[in-house]
Protein backbone atom coordinates (compact mmCIF):
# COMPACT_ATOMS: atom_id res chain seq x y z
CA UNK A 1 0.00 0.00 0.00
CA UNK A 2 0.88 3.83 -0.34
CA UNK A 3 2.39 5.93 2.95
CA UNK A 4 0.21 8.68 3.87
CA UNK A 5 3.18 10.86 2.48
CA UNK A 6 3.29 9.40 -0.85
CA UNK A 7 -0.19 9.62 -0.68
CA UNK A 8 0.08 13.30 -0.05
CA UNK A 9 3.22 13.64 -2.86
CA UNK A 10 0.59 12.42 -5.09
CA UNK A 11 -2.36 14.55 -4.79
CA UNK A 12 -0.17 17.79 -4.42
CA UNK A 13 1.34 16.47 -7.99
CA UNK A 14 -2.25 16.39 -9.66
CA UNK A 15 -3.42 19.53 -7.71
CA UNK A 16 -0.95 21.24 -9.52
CA UNK A 17 -1.39 19.43 -12.66
CA UNK A 18 -4.46 20.25 -12.57
CA UNK A 19 -4.18 24.35 -12.38
CA UNK A 20 -1.71 23.90 -14.75
CA UNK A 21 -4.20 22.25 -17.11
CA UNK A 22 -6.92 25.49 -16.35
CA UNK A 23 -4.27 28.61 -16.32
CA UNK A 24 -2.81 27.09 -19.77
CA UNK A 25 -6.21 26.92 -21.05
CA UNK A 26 -7.53 30.39 -19.64
CA UNK A 27 -3.78 31.95 -21.71
CA UNK A 28 -5.19 29.80 -24.82
CA UNK A 29 -8.86 30.82 -24.76
CA UNK A 30 -9.78 34.07 -23.06
CA UNK A 31 -12.93 35.02 -24.53
CA UNK A 32 -15.21 31.41 -23.51
CA UNK A 33 -18.46 32.67 -23.93
CA UNK A 34 -19.41 32.28 -19.86
CA UNK A 35 -17.11 35.08 -19.25
CA UNK A 36 -18.91 37.17 -22.31
CA UNK A 37 -21.74 36.61 -20.16
CA UNK A 38 -25.05 38.56 -21.90
CA UNK A 39 -22.65 42.17 -22.11
CA UNK A 40 -24.26 44.49 -24.61
CA UNK A 41 -20.41 45.49 -24.96
CA UNK A 42 -18.39 42.91 -25.75
CA UNK A 43 -14.56 43.03 -24.72
CA UNK A 44 -11.96 40.34 -26.57
CA UNK A 45 -8.51 39.99 -25.48
CA UNK A 46 -5.95 38.29 -28.03
CA UNK A 47 -5.07 34.92 -27.80
CA UNK A 48 -0.95 33.60 -27.56
CA UNK A 49 -1.10 34.32 -31.45
CA UNK A 50 -2.19 37.53 -31.87
CA UNK A 51 -5.78 36.78 -33.46
CA UNK A 52 -9.57 37.21 -31.58
CA UNK A 53 -10.88 33.93 -31.02
CA UNK A 54 -13.78 33.83 -28.74
CA UNK A 55 -16.89 31.19 -28.40
CA UNK A 56 -20.15 32.40 -29.89
CA UNK A 57 -23.37 30.89 -30.43
CA UNK A 58 -25.00 29.91 -33.81
CA UNK A 59 -28.09 29.01 -34.41
CA UNK A 60 -28.46 28.45 -30.73
CA UNK A 61 -24.85 25.86 -31.33
CA UNK A 62 -21.98 27.00 -28.96
CA UNK A 63 -19.37 27.39 -31.78
CA UNK A 64 -15.54 28.40 -31.67
CA UNK A 65 -14.78 31.54 -33.68
CA UNK A 66 -12.16 33.51 -35.37
CA UNK A 67 -12.91 37.50 -35.68
CA UNK A 68 -11.48 38.63 -38.76
CA UNK A 69 -12.41 42.53 -39.65
CA UNK A 70 -10.17 41.40 -42.62
CA UNK A 71 -13.10 39.35 -43.93
CA UNK A 72 -16.13 39.84 -45.98
CA UNK A 73 -18.55 37.48 -44.49
CA UNK A 74 -18.88 34.77 -41.76
CA UNK A 75 -17.31 31.58 -43.18
CA UNK A 76 -18.31 28.14 -41.60
CA UNK A 77 -16.80 24.53 -41.87
CA UNK A 78 -18.68 22.00 -43.54
CA UNK A 79 -18.76 20.21 -39.89
CA UNK A 80 -20.24 23.10 -38.65
CA UNK A 81 -22.96 23.20 -41.48
CA UNK A 82 -23.57 19.23 -40.43
CA UNK A 83 -24.16 19.92 -37.20
CA UNK A 84 -26.76 23.15 -37.68
CA UNK A 85 -28.09 21.25 -40.24
CA UNK A 86 -27.40 23.66 -43.52
CA UNK A 87 -27.37 23.42 -46.72
CA UNK A 88 -27.01 25.29 -49.69
CA UNK A 89 -27.35 25.16 -53.65
CA UNK A 90 -25.86 28.42 -54.15
CA UNK A 91 -22.16 27.53 -55.38
CA UNK A 92 -19.86 30.96 -55.55
CA UNK A 93 -15.81 31.09 -56.00
CA UNK A 94 -14.44 32.83 -52.97
CA UNK A 95 -10.99 34.05 -52.67
CA UNK A 96 -9.20 33.29 -48.80
CA UNK A 97 -6.15 33.42 -47.74
CA UNK A 98 -5.00 29.94 -48.79
CA UNK A 99 -6.35 30.52 -52.09
CA UNK A 100 -9.57 30.45 -54.45
CA UNK A 101 -11.99 27.70 -53.55
CA UNK A 102 -15.77 27.13 -53.96
CA UNK A 103 -18.36 27.74 -51.34
CA UNK A 104 -21.98 27.70 -50.64
CA UNK A 105 -24.60 30.69 -49.82
CA UNK A 106 -26.39 30.40 -46.70
CA UNK A 107 -28.47 32.47 -44.13
CA UNK A 108 -27.87 31.91 -40.34
CA UNK A 109 -30.94 32.91 -38.28
CA UNK A 110 -28.97 34.33 -35.79
CA UNK A 111 -25.03 34.95 -34.34
CA UNK A 112 -24.60 35.68 -30.78
CA UNK A 113 -21.77 36.78 -29.28
CA UNK A 114 -21.76 37.86 -25.43
CA UNK A 115 -24.80 40.15 -25.75
CA UNK A 116 -24.55 41.31 -28.99
CA UNK A 117 -27.04 39.10 -31.67
CA UNK A 118 -27.90 39.77 -35.22
CA UNK A 119 -30.37 38.04 -37.03
CA UNK A 120 -30.66 36.89 -40.76
CA UNK A 121 -26.64 37.12 -41.39
CA UNK A 122 -25.10 35.78 -44.33
CA UNK A 123 -22.70 33.36 -44.60
CA UNK A 124 -21.01 30.85 -46.48
CA UNK A 125 -20.20 27.16 -45.78
CA UNK A 126 -16.46 26.94 -46.77
CA UNK A 127 -15.65 22.77 -47.00
CA UNK A 128 -11.90 23.35 -46.64
CA UNK A 129 -12.49 25.37 -43.42
CA UNK A 130 -10.57 25.06 -40.32
CA UNK A 131 -11.95 25.33 -37.39
CA UNK A 132 -15.66 26.33 -36.89
CA UNK A 133 -16.24 29.84 -38.33
CA UNK A 134 -14.83 32.68 -39.14
CA UNK A 135 -16.64 35.72 -38.39
CA UNK A 136 -16.77 38.34 -40.75
CA UNK A 137 -18.28 41.69 -41.97
CA UNK A 138 -21.55 40.28 -42.56
CA UNK A 139 -21.74 40.04 -38.54
CA UNK A 140 -19.40 42.81 -37.85
CA UNK A 141 -20.39 45.30 -40.15
CA UNK A 142 -23.23 45.73 -37.82
CA UNK A 143 -21.56 46.68 -34.90
CA UNK A 144 -19.21 49.23 -33.40
CA UNK A 145 -15.55 47.82 -33.26
CA UNK A 146 -12.53 49.57 -31.47
CA UNK A 147 -8.95 48.01 -31.28
CA UNK A 148 -6.90 49.69 -28.85
CA UNK A 149 -3.99 48.46 -26.77
CA UNK A 150 -4.67 44.64 -27.76
CA UNK A 151 -8.10 44.46 -26.67
CA UNK A 152 -11.06 44.32 -29.54
CA UNK A 153 -14.31 46.48 -28.00
CA UNK A 154 -17.62 45.44 -29.95
CA UNK A 155 -21.12 46.97 -29.25
CA UNK A 156 -24.70 46.80 -30.66
CA UNK A 157 -24.61 49.11 -33.91
CA UNK A 158 -26.59 52.13 -33.39
CA UNK A 159 -25.47 52.23 -29.50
Amino acid sequence: MFSRNTLIVAIVWVALFAGLVYLTDEILHPNKAEDLGDAEIVELERDPSGHYRAEAFINGTKVGVLVDTGATGVAISQALADTLGLKSRVAVRTATANGDTISYMVRLDEVRLGGIVARDVSASIVPGLNGDALLGMSFLGRMDIRLYQGKMTIRQGGS
